[in-house]
């Protein structure tokens, strides 16, 4: 077998943290001597081999994981393709019926088998099936990636796993007890992403705030923060999933202030019923959630906090939704994001009774959605005339504007900035930093300005 004969295609679905994991594989297989396809659907018509590492969290996840499944197939039937790699969390939870129920998959690796990506595209690419569901509790953690996002910015996983145990939630069972990788580990990979261009670092794990607990016996992630920017000059570090019963003052302080931590904040808070936070085993009550957010307002000025809410949690009555609804409006959150309950297996609140229907999931969601949308178009209303410092991501040909991103937009969950750039000035380069002045607000969301020299 010649490996750099086969040319190996990848589909890497859900989290940010699900996409290193496929750039951990990618790396491996690289290196080895494969073929690297680019991501892209026309792409993996030419790929020999492909790999779909999938999120199975909620039921939208799951479904979108078995469409791409299912489309790379028609490839296998219909074109040149010869295997079919499953990997992630769908492969973990469903070990043994994916290839009962998808016989087209040719191999299945597990969260904690992602080292043996090379053996496994060895084995399909010689004919055979291969399997492997290794302990995801004492798996490698990190490794060298082939980073797929754009240049100017990457992810870094700081963590694996998680130990809240959120009665809604499959991720523990999926992806074992929570695991810190050491502080030194982690600003070697910051060192080694800033030599290739990163001015954005975003930070996460599945529960960030909870880093360096169950490693040094206490939370680290202040002392993480200073020692990668004691060793890179990357300009903005963005915190993402953030836990409030975790927030300390130290951590507020350093946001605020450390120049190059960006002031935002990802900050899931999921309800404000203290009756609906305890059925989800949230770990903090209504008090909690709101002395966290008002510290984070008082002590940062300009702070932009993030959050995401599920409504139809069982038992969710209609005065516990107007609960969140009203607090939602009187917070004003800068970004939100909603979910409908989605009813897991193996997870307590699978068996709770008062399960909501369907129906009213969706009203809940279009309602608190709407609120928010209101909430944004007000607060983008006040960002007109003011300006802002934007991350240029690209240049859009059709709307014939830059686009890119302030710091109080995370990367692919957040909105955009539109602008153009002044007369007579030169093209501005995917990850430069340049000033615009905002001149009316798109949609309710997006923005659309004119670049302005400071």
């Amino acid at each position: 077998m010649n490996r750099k004969k086969i040319k190996v295609g990848f589909v890497s679905l859900g989290c940010s943290k699900n996409l290193m994991d496929t750039e951990v594989m990618l790396h491996k297989l690289m290196t080895a001597g494969y073929q690297i396809i680019p991501n892209d659907e026309d792409n993996n018509i030419d790929s020999d081999i492909v790999i779909v590492n999938t999120c199975a969290f909620i039921e939208s996840a799951k479904q979108e994981a078995i469409d791409n499944i299912l489309d790379v197939a028609w490839l296998k039937e219909n074109r040149n393709l010869k295997g079919i790699v499953v990997t992630g969390c769908l492969a973990e939870r469903y070990q043994k019926q994916i290839f009962d129920e998808i016989p087209e998959v040719d191999a299945v690796l597990g969260v904690g088998s992602i080292d043996r990506i090379v053996e496994a595209v060895d084995a399909v690419a010689s004919g055979e099936k291969f399997s492997a569901f290794d302990d995801k509790n004492t798996s490698a953690l990190g490794g060298e990636r082939l980073v797929t996002t754009p240049d100017y910015t990457a992810y870094i996983k700081i963590a694996e796993g998680c130990n809240n145990c959120c009665t809604y939630c499959a991720i523990p069972s999926i992806r074992g007890k929570f695991r810190s990788r050491p502080i030194e580990d982690i600003v070697a990979e910051a060192k080694d992403l800033e030599a290739l261009g990163v001015k954005e670092l975003n930070i996460v794990a599945q529960d960030t705030t909870r880093y360096g607990q169950d490693l040094y016996g206490e939370y680290k992630l202040v002392e993480l923060i200073r020692a990668i920017c004691a060793a890179t000059s990357i300009p903005w570090i963005r915190l993402l999933y953030c836990y409030p019963d975790k927030i300390t003052d130290e951590l507020v302080a350093e946001i605020r202030d450390n120049d190059r931590v960006v002031k935002y904040i990802d900050l899931p808070i999921q309800h404000i019923s203290d009756k609906i936070l305890r059925k989800m085993n949230r770990h903090g009550d209504a008090a909690l959630v709101k002395s966290v957010i008002k510290k984070f307002k008082d002590e940062i000025p300009g702070v932009c906090i993030r959050t995401t809410v599920i409504v139809g949690f069982p038992g969710e009555t209609d005065e516990d939704f107007e609960e969140l609804c009203e607090y939602v409006k009187e917070t004003e959150f800068d970004r939100l994001g909603a979910f409908t309950y989605s009813r897991e297996e193996d997870t307590p609140a699978y068996d709770f009774d008062d399960q909501i229907d369907e129906e009213t999931k969706q009203k809940r969601h279009e309602i608190i959605m709407q609120l928010q949308s209101h909430i944004m178009q007000a607060k983008n209303e006040k960002l007109i005339g003011k300006r802002i410092r934007v991350l240029c991501e690209a240049f859009d040909p059709v709307a014939e504007l830059y686009f890119g991103r302030s710091e109080s937009d995370a990367p692919d969950i957040d909105t955009k900035i539109y602008f153009k750039n002044a007369i007579g000035k030169k093209r501005i380069a995917p990850g430069s930093f340049v000033d615009v002045k905002v001149n009316e607000c798109l949609d309710g969301y997006d923005l659309i300005g004119k670049t302005v020299t400071v």
